[in-house]
């Protein structure tokens, strides 16, 4: 039986979690392919760490470049993450003629288009199924299943940290920080959550599902974001008197004039599958014209589903890397060469509707004013919700659900709003997606 050589870079808890599904997991494996697997070699941080698998057979090297440069290695794995070191190190790998699987999402988003290219020039496959929402194989589903479809819209929940935390807010007496807090000590979300509560995260996954979705070139530098970290209980509690639930979602979708690429707390309605996917788990809806909406839920983190990814992509890789690149899936699922460099709509021009909220003075006449200004910008209020202020007297809890609108037409109207004594404080806008409901 022949046997294909692997090279790790990084043995964190995905490449751990990689290297104990390749070792529990042989037989079926090789029952699939009809090769064997061996890892070769792997690189890590501290070569005098404690490991949680066993390494005692395997090679340890703290010289990364001793594994893209290793003469017996097939494939090279790259678990590292970052987008210095690994960039160089793959672009090595690559030319050395060795094939890529990745979970590395900043890399793929920020520097696919170059990989892809550099990838075609040697005749060698990337594959990087975990890089996009952990053990879902959305990119094979995306990029194969829906190939006969013009898809119209993506939506997704890619950051578990996000998710747990709105879902969480949700009980009685949570806010934003007490949460954060709480995801943090269970190692849902790192010291530094701002990738992931702030949309930089998702920002990457969704990147490369709009690639994917409209056969455009990854365009990370042109995606809209927005994080969850302004929203309150409050915001929680009267969603759920609309009938909507509030989720931090990726959405791409075609528009007249480009593309619009955003990532920013959105409320949907219950109605829609989506909004009932709680915890840490990850979703991604997509609209194809044939086939209208489907969805794809599962565990979007964590050593078992991440580094179940990465071994299906293992398995994939050495099914196809003796085939010509150019009968291959594209990695993009669109061939390399028809990729459109599709402008990117400012986040201005999208239409949907909003959820605003705000403090007002509770005094006759304030009402007037508001749907007045409201008025004077093409704005229709559907629904009105006002309550008495729990912090300060002779003040009011405004909640506002607008018509379908243009954002650019919305921010004037806020701005006037703002202007106004009678409102104290920032006024909170949350845009509305139906998706399909």
């Amino acid at each position: 039986m022949k046997t294909v050589k692997i090279g790790l870079l990084g043995l964190g808890t995905v490449g751990g979690g990689a290297l104990n599904i390749i070792q529990h997991t042989l037989p079926e494996i090789e029952r699939r392919l009809g090769q064997s697997i061996e890892v070769a070699i792997i690189a890590v941080r501290d070569l005098t760490r404690t490991r949680s698998v066993d390494t005692q057979n395997i090679p340890l090297t703290d010289n990364a470049t001793e594994v893209v440069n290793h003469p017996d290695v097939d494939i090279v794995v790259e678990l590292m993450g970052g987008t210095g070191l690994a960039k160089s190190l793959l672009e090595t790998a690559i030319q050395n003629g060795k094939h890529i699987v990745t979970a590395n999402k900043a890399l793929i988003a920020e520097h696919g288009n170059a990989l892809f290219a550099l990838a075609k020039k040697h005749n060698v496959i990337i594959s990087y199924e975990a890089a996009v929402a952990g053990g879902i194989p959305v990119i094979k589903a995306m990029r194969e299943g829906l190939a006969a479809n013009k898809v119209e819209w993506v939506a997704g929940i890619i950051n578990g940290t996000g998710n747990y935390i709105l879902t969480e807010m949700k009980k009685p007496g949570a806010d934003f920080a007490a949460v954060l807090k709480v995801a943090q000590e269970l190692g849902y979300a790192e010291a530094d959550p701002t990738f992931d509560v702030e949309g930089i995260d998702a920002a990457h996954k969704l990147t490369i599902l709009a690639s994917i979705a409209f056969g455009i070139e990854l365009q990370f530098n042109k995606v809209y974001t927005e994080g969850i970290s302004q929203i309150t209980a409050d915001d929680i509690r009267f969603a759920e008197q609309l009938d909507y639930e509030i989720k931090h979602l990726g959405v791409a979708s075609r528009l007249e004039n480009g593309f619009s690429l955003r990532v920013h707390p959105t409320m949907v309605p219950k109605s829609v599958l989506i909004a009932n996917v709680s915890g840490v788990m990850n979703a991604v809806m997509a609209f194809g014209n044939h086939v209208g909406p489907t969805m794809y839920y599962g565990p979007g983190a964590g050593a078992g589903p991440t580094a179940s990814s990465v071994v299906a992509d293992i398995v994939e890789v050495i099914r196809w890397k003796e085939q010509p690149i150019d009968v291959q899936v594209p990695a993009l699922g669109f061939a390399l060469d028809q990729l459109q460099s599709a402008p990117v709509v400012s986040i201005d021009e999208i239409e949907t509707s909003y959820y605003l909220r705000c403090f007002a003075k509770d005094h006759v006449g304030v009402l007037a004013k508001i749907t007045a200004i409201l008025a004077d910008s093409n704005i229709s209020i559907e629904h009105l919700h006002q309550e008495p202020c729990s912090q300060e007297a002779n003040a009011a809890t405004l909640v506002i659900i607008t018509n379908h609108v243009k954002e650019s037409l919305l921010n004037t109207a806020i701005e006037t709003l703002s202007e106004l004594d009678d409102i104290e404080g920032d006024i909170m806008r949350i845009r509305i997606e139906s998706l399909g409901a």
